[in-house]
């Protein structure tokens, strides 16, 4: 079994940043890809970004590529997303996920964490 924890999110004026951070436990930690995932009122679950195993690759949303990073420390079982020039409409429950797929690894979720971008 997997456990993801997520934390960093929080309250901040666009343009800010923000760093996003998700403890994993579990021994698939390593076997497996990582992604972030982000829920806006009303819309659906979507991906953000993922990162593989190796940290070799990744994968961005079209909405966030040049302004988010995904990284990964294996060492400490933890994944990062880096939040720079932060918009309104980035407003959502970001979710930290983990699984076999790709880009979208689904299969153990975190219990997400709020990101509030203010105009």
């Amino acid at each position: 079994q997997v456990q993801l924890v997520e934390s960093g999110g929080g309250l901040v004026q666009a343009g800010g940043s923000l760093r996003l951070s998700c403890a994993a436990s579990g021994r698939t930690f390593r076997g497996y890809s990582m992604a972030w995932f982000r829920q806006a009122p009303g819309k659906e679950r979507d991906i953000v970004a993922a990162i593989r195993r190796s940290g070799s690759s990744t994968y961005y949303a079209d909405a966030v590529k040049g302004r988010f990073t995904i990284s990964r420390d294996n060492a400490k079982t933890t994944v990062y997303l880096q939040m720079n020039s932060l918009k309104p409409e980035d407003t959502a429950v970001y979710y930290c996920a983990t699984g076999a797929t790709w880009p979208r690894p689904d299969d153990y979720w975190g219990q997400g964490t709020q990101v509030t971008v203010s105009s």
